[in-house]
Formats: structure tokens, sequence, C-alpha cells
């Protein structure tokens, strides 16, 4: 039985990756439902996105254990990851490096193998994307990337979560303008705009650009990317923009990096020359007065706080698209 692992949405196919949004919709409903619901207009928006498939159940993993590894600090995805597993029926097991014996120079491997005797789901948050792949190569348990310096698929799944209940529809035909560095949630936003045909508009300076690598393989899988070299011309009359902070751990020479990128800075006059109804995300942590400003971030068309929600709704899908197989697999062998 192959494993489900939630490494790069380039590696999902169209229909996983629309499961899993689809799946996160529902159980964000479900979650508002138990609570006692939502604004009138976002239930409706939600209800409508949550029955394109059909209903889907909210799982239970009672008993199931996911182990966290992080070799970066983290907020949102620590939080998220830990709480949707509880919101599943599951558990959470939370490590850093330095508390495993990688520290001490234990291979991955190694690591992999014996965690997988464990538990039932690994998540990491690495430094390097080697890592993540070459864990997942030795695991007998899925394994989710956290974050990578190449990748962040978990985040994509909550920025788009969050347009689609902003429009009440699905993401296939609108524009999304990435602003800044072309980062590794940028390299997400390009693998997926191959998946669900939405518009991908980049503003960089061409230093800070997407590689051509991936340029080629967006080329290949029928990605509509557009590459420009001034901030207005990507965000012009887009459905969303989206930005994210300019230097990052492990980042250098953050001065060269700041002087480039302060022309694509996301200010109220940038944002006018979006779509009417254009909304501002940003994954958090934001510097405001860097590279957005605080009358954009703090203003009534951002939905950044509703993206960090979606963070949790996102897990939960991402969890139980990667768990729902293993279960499905025990089911049928008893």
């Amino acid at each position: 039985m192959s494993l489900r692992h939630f490494l790069d949405i380039s590696e999902l196919s169209r229909a996983d990756l629309r499961t899993i949004m689809d799946d996160a919709h529902t159980m964000k409903r479900a979650r508002a439902a138990a609570l006692g619901g939502v604004e009138p207009d976002l239930d409706q928006k939600l209800a409508r996105l949550a029955g394109m498939t059909g209903p889907t159940p909210y799982a239970d993993f009672s008993g199931r254990v996911l182990a966290m590894i992080f070799e970066k600090p983290s907020t949102r995805t620590r939080i998220s990851f830990d709480v949707a597993m509880r919101h599943l029926g599951g558990e959470t097991l939370l490590l850093n490096r330095d508390d495993l014996q990688l520290g001490r120079g234990e291979s991955i491997e190694d690591t992999a193998q014996v965690m997988s005797r464990y538990v039932d789901v690994v998540m990491l948050r690495v430094l390097k994307h080697e890592t993540l792949t070459t864990f997942a190569a030795a695991a007998k348990v899925p394994v989710i990337n956290g974050l990578s310096d190449r990748s962040h698929p978990c985040q994509i799944i909550a920025d788009l979560m969050t347009l689609e209940e902003t429009i009440g529809g699905v993401v296939a035909g609108r524009s999304i303008a990435w602003v800044g560095d072309s980062n590794n949630v940028a390299t997400s936003f390009v693998h997926a705009a191959a998946r669900l045909d939405f518009e991908l508009r980049i503003g960089a300076p061409p230093e800070l650009g997407p590689s051509p690598e991936l340029l080629k393989w967006a080329q290949r899988e029928g990605a509509a990317i557009r590459v420009h070299d001034t901030a207005r011309a990507a965000v012009e009359n887009a459905d969303c923009v989206v930005t994210d902070t300019w230097v990052s751990m492990g980042d250098e020479n953050a001065e060269a990096r700041i002087a480039a990128l302060t022309p694509f800075r996301v200010d109220a006059d940038l944002m006018a020359h979006a779509a009417p109804n254009a909304i501002f995300l940003h994954c958090l942590p934001a510097y405001r007065g860097q590279e957005v400003t605080g009358d954009v971030i703090d203003g009534p068309r951002s939905r950044v706080f509703d993206e960090a929600e979606n963070r949790l709704h996102a897990q939960k899908a991402i969890l139980a698209w990667c768990l729902r197989r293993e279960a499905d697999h025990q089911e049928a062998a008893a």
C-alpha cells in the first residue's frame, strides 16, 4: 500500500487537491455549527463550497498520534496542527530537533524508521527540503511538509480557502497577485495554479524572481503564470494580493534584499489598482511599514486573520487526507 505523503502540491493530482480544499471548507462549517454557527453570509458561502462534492464526515482519529518536528520556530503551524489533531480525536507529540538523537548525528533515515513504529503521521518544519524528502522516503507512515526552504503547501490551502470563502466559489478563473520575493510560499502558489486553474501574477525584482526551473515546470503543466518586474503590473485588476516578509530565517544580505524589495511594498496606492473587491493576504508574521503598510493589513480588505484561522481547518483536511487511506486499509484488512 502506498503512503499518502503531503510534501508538495506539485505531487498532488487535481482531484486530490480539490478534495482537500472541499474537506477544509466542510470541516470549517462543521466546527462553526458545533459552536453555534457563523454569520449568515459566510455560512451560505461555506455551504455552497462544502456542497461541491457532497458531505464529508468529520473524521475521528481517536488513538492516532501526530508527531511534529521543528527545526524552525513556529506560531501558526505549531498551534494549528496541534489543535487540528485534537479536533480529529487524536493526540500530538511536539519535538524539536535537539530533543532527538538527530541533534547528535543519528541519521534521518533511522529516525524516520524508528518514529514510524511509534506514531501514525509526522509533520516536519525544516530548514532544508532534502531533510523532508529523505525522511519521507524512509518513513512507513504519512509525512507532511509543515514548511521547507523550497515550499509551504499547507499555507496555500489556507490562502485559497480564504479567497474561496470570500468570493463564495472556486478559485478557477480568478487572478492572484504575488508581490515581493519569490520564496517558498510563492513556489507553492505556482504549484497550485497548475492544479486549480487560476492565474498567478508574480511581481518581483528580477534577482528575486522565480527560478527558471520552476517556470519551466509551470509551462509543462499548463499553469497560467505571469512574471512582472513591477508590483503595479502584477496587481492590476487582481482578485487577491498576497505578500510575505522580505527577510526570513537563513536569508543573507538583508539590507540588499530590503532595498530591492522596497518598490514592491503593498500600500493603499497599490491596492487601488487591484479589483474593487480584491482582498489582501499575508501568511504572517508581518512587519508593518516594510512589506505592507498598516492601513492595508489592518484595513477592510485584509483577511489575514481569517487566513490564519483557516490554517486550522486546512491542517485538519490534510491530516484526514493522509490518514483516511491508512484507516480504510486497516478496516479492509480487519
